[in-house]
Formats: structure tokens, C-alpha cells, sequence
């Protein structure tokens, strides 16, 4: 019986009650009191998730930092990069013109410019001499391109210079670029007899490309 009284008068309360809003004052009293009666506990984990909160919107920020930044690398050429050699070859034949210094060894002789080389790099670079051809050799000298010494040729087009840059095959190394201008310069590579030939020149492209074949398919020494 006891149970139905209390049902009774539960439905009597919700049907006879007034409701009123509890005070602003009141109301912030109590969320004051509730706070204060955490248990360490509660307390301990409510600060660890507010800091896993805080650290995980700062990893968030910071992965797409990496991503960007990943991405800006990408665009612009990483270094071993066919685009990055690209500009370290155009970078090299303004160097030579700047300084006068277009060959170690000046000379239209391939049988002078090829002994040349020996002792001075791991490998022999191929020379040849395309005069007949309208492009005379004029000399060779040493670089620097995609991180280690390399082998530079020099040809004469009328008042045009052509540097052609030569060094081996790695087994990394990616396919030949084509065709790219840089910075006014006109570049072509291919990859031939286990070298790498990288021509840059002020030449227009259709006479570099004609260069590029021409040098390709003349023997070598």
C-alpha cells in the first residue's frame, strides 16, 4: 500500500505545484559549491583533459605546418631534383660568363681537353669537337653540379656560348629534364653512352636542340 500512497502523491505534487526559477545568486552559489566538492580525482582529470585539449589543437597547427611546409619543398625543387639541377646549370654558365672563366683548359683539340680531365675526376668525360658542324669546341674546365665535381665543355655557336655539363649515371639518378628555360637561358639534357649532358646557352631552343642532337650522335674521340 505504501508504494501506491507514494505514487499517488508523486502525481499529486506534479499536478498541484507551483514551479519557480531558482535566483541567479543561488544558482552561481551552487555551481560554486559543486566545484569546490571535487575530488582530487576529478580534479587531477579534468586538468589532463584540458591539457590533452590544449596539445592536441597545437598538434593539429603543427602537423599542417609540416605539411606545408612538405609541400612548398616539393613545388619548388628538392635538392637532387631534375628541376634544382636545371637552375644549378644555368647558375654555372652565368658564373662562367661573369668571371671570364670559361675553360681550365682552352683548346679546339679533343685529344688536349679529354687528357685533361684525368686525375682531376673519377670518370672520363666523352669530347668531342663539332666545328664542322658549326659548333668548335673551345676548352673544358671543372664544376660543381648536383653535389660533386664535374666535368664542363665548352662550344662557340657565332657569339653564342653553350656550356655542356657531363657527369655519370647514378643509380638514382632520375630520367633526363627535356627542354626548360631558366631565367632567359634555354636548358636540354639527355642521358647517353652512361653520362648525364646537361647544354645550356642563349641560344634560341630549336638551335640548342639542334646542338644537343648534332652532339649525340657525332662519335666519340
Amino acid at each position: 500500500m505504501k508504494y501506491q500512497e507514494d505514487a499517488e502523491l508523486s502525481e499529486l505534487v506534479k499536478l498541484k505545484a507551483r514551479y519557480y526559477e531558482a535566483p541567479q545568486n543561488l544558482r552561481e552559489k551552487i555551481r560554486v559549491s559543486l566545484a569546490g566538492s571535487e575530488t582530487p580525482e576529478v580534479k587531477h582529470w579534468t586538468k589532463r583533459w584540458s591539457e590533452w585539449r590544449q596539445w592536441s589543437g597545437m598538434g593539429v597547427a603543427f602537423a599542417c605546418g609540416v605539411l606545408l611546409g612538405v609541400a612548398i619543398i616539393f613545388l619548388r625543387g628538392a635538392p637532387g631534383t631534375q628541376n634544382t639541377i636545371a637552375s644549378q646549370v644555368v647558375d654555372g654558365h652565368v658564373r662562367s660568363l661573369m668571371v671570364a672563366h670559361l675553360s681550365d683548359v682552352a683548346s679546339s683539340d679533343q685529344h688536349t681537353v679529354k687528357p685533361w680531365f684525368s686525375g682531376k675526376l673519377d670518370y672520363s668525360p666523352p669530347v668531342k669537337n663539332l666545328a664542322s658542324e658549326g659548333f668548335p669546341l673551345i676548352g673544358g674546365r671543372l664544376d660543381y653540379m648536383d653535389e660533386r665535381p664535374v666535368a664542363a665543355l665548352v662550344y662557340q655557336h657565332q657569339l653564342h656560348t653553350v656550356n655542356v655539363f657531363v657527369w655519370p649515371v647514378r643509380g638514382n639518378s632520375l630520367p633526363a629534364l627535356g627542354s626548360v628555360t631558366r631565367q632567359g637561358f634555354n636548358v636540354t639534357s639527355w642521358q647517353d653512352e652512361g653520362m648525364q649532358f646537361w647544354a645550356v646557352s642563349d641560344l634560341n631552343m630549336a638551335e640548342l636542340q639542334k646542338f644537343s642532337e648534332i652532339l649525340r650522335k657525332h662519335p666519340s674521340m
